[in-house]
């Protein structure tokens, strides 16, 4: 295959992606106009008629009706590597020499080499062998070497089952990848490999595109997920999370100043000192005097230094004191590192459906910025996550979970009592909002309370 080399890493190519769509990429890689699959079909025939019926199951299964010219590497390597062994009976290697001859009367010269290589060859034998589990594992380790599958990037984690706008982005991506391998911009294996993809993937998700209406990829699955999100189970959830939809849609600014005053002094003290233990390893009288005179009788010094040293790994236990470890050491420097991790535990370290929803629905009510007491906060969460409404029974269901929770916001100083209401403070309320938008956002199987 004649390949045209283009700068198309270092310009954005005006490239329109549907499901499986990239006419403009792939004309540019081949020079030509992509072969007619039908007209292929024939021209095989003509001179290798026993391979035509594995060709057109193969071509059927790769691109499920649409051009030819709609595949991408990754498609072929997923087919090759995945579905062929999976899904296609038969035998699978005739299966991939009749589609390599396709590729090859359509002047599509890298994937005909996909198809014969060694790589697919013992991922094949892998399957055959070893089982699929085996098969499995040779298929990922491929991929991975073939630097055409997009990287998680901070700002975005892919989901392992993705909507339109998600699978649009990542074969967008993916695209792009094997247009920059093709064109020499990047070389899988090199030294700056691994960092270059990453910064070219976040390039094509952030930019604004033309063909998106002047919209990005990030934008786009964010806000697919926010929407599923808001379209969790159950009306009453509903109800409460749909003004969430819009904002959540923008990053929640960390607050000005220091955004967790009673970690930061605990992650301080640490440093300096360490934090001196009982037998029972609990923080020793002077620390608790200490954590009393800055932020009240009432501040749970204890339930502080559980949550930085269990949850945040930011202390570690020496014997009997507790010493700053190198994550702490970074985030007691850096106010929005801390300000991530910090919010990401709020919801972070739930364990079963029904946690996640009761502290879910607890923040959404909480961030709103009402007081509750212990009992009316139960029970309104017990309606939003579809309960038996208002029984004891439910109470007590959700009741540890949020107990939970709010252990967790008052050790971080984030809860206010005000006439005999539980609030949240205003760092709270934004601290809640970030943590929302980062569940609402993750990268998941969409969890109910099952």
């Amino acid at each position: 295959m004649w390949i045209r080399k283009v700068d198309a890493v270092e310009e954005p190519i005006p490239l329109t992606f549907g499901h499986r769509q990239s006419r403009v990429l792939y004309g540019r890689l081949r020079g030509m106009p992509a072969p007619d699959v039908a007209a292929l079909l024939l021209e095989l025939e003509r001179f290798e008629p026993d391979v035509v019926d594995d060709a057109t199951t193969a071509v059927e299964w790769l691109t499920g009706g649409d051009p030819l010219e709609s595949i991408t590497q990754l498609d072929v390597c997923e087919f090759l590597w995945f579905t062929l062994p999976l899904k296609v009976g038969g035998d699978q290697v005739a299966v991939a020499r009749a589609l390599g001859l396709l590729f090859t009367l359509g002047g599509m010269a890298r994937y005909a080499a996909l198809c014969a290589a060694p790589t697919t060859a013992r991922i094949l034998r892998a399957y055959a062998e070893e089982g699929e589990d085996a098969g499995t594992a040779a298929y990922q380790a491929a991929l991975d070497a073939t630097g055409v599958l997009p990287p998680d990037i901070p700002d975005l984690g892919w989901s392992s089952i993705m909507g339109p706008e998600e699978h649009g982005a990542h074969v967008a991506c993916s695209a792009a990848l094997e247009l920059a391998i093709v064109s020499g911009e990047l070389q899988p294996g090199s030294p700056a490999w691994k960092r270059r993809r990453e910064a070219l993937t976040r390039r094509w998700l952030t930019e604004t595109r033309p063909e998106l209406g002047h919209d990005s990829w990030l934008h786009r699955v964010h806000g697919e997920r926010l929407n599923r999100w808001v379209l969790g189970r159950g009306s009453a959830r509903r109800e409460l999370a749909q003004p969430f939809e819009v904002r959540l849609h923008a990053p929640i600014p960390v607050p000005d100043g220091d955004p967790v005053p009673p970690l930061t002094w605990l992650l301080d003290r640490a440093s300096r000192e360490g934090l001196p233990l009982t037998r029972e390893h609990r923080p020793a009288r002077s620390v608790t005097a200490a954590a009393a005179h800055e932020f009240g009788a009432r501040h749970d010094v204890g339930a502080l230094a559980h949550l930085a040293r269990t949850d945040l790994g930011a202390l570690t236990r020496n014997g009997r004191v507790l010493e700053l470890t190198p994550l702490g050491a970074r985030l007691l420097t850096d106010r929005e590192s801390l300000w991530h991790s910090v919010t990401g535990l709020l919801l972070g370290s739930a364990r079963s459906d029904l946690e996640v929803a009761a502290q879910e629905a607890g923040l959404m009510l909480l961030a709103e910025g009402n007081g509750f007491t212990d009992a009316t906060l139960a029970g309104r969460v017990a309606d939003v996550v579809d309960l038996d409404e208002g029984s004891w029974e439910v109470c007590a269901d959700v009741a540890p979970s949020l107990t939970s929770l709010m252990g967790r916001l008052d050790a971080l100083g984030m809860l206010v009592v005000h006439d005999g209401l539980t609030l949240l403070t205003p760092v709270g309320r934004s601290a809640a909002l970030a943590a929302l938008r980062a569940h609402a956002l993750r990268p998941r199987k969409y969890v109910t309370h099952g």
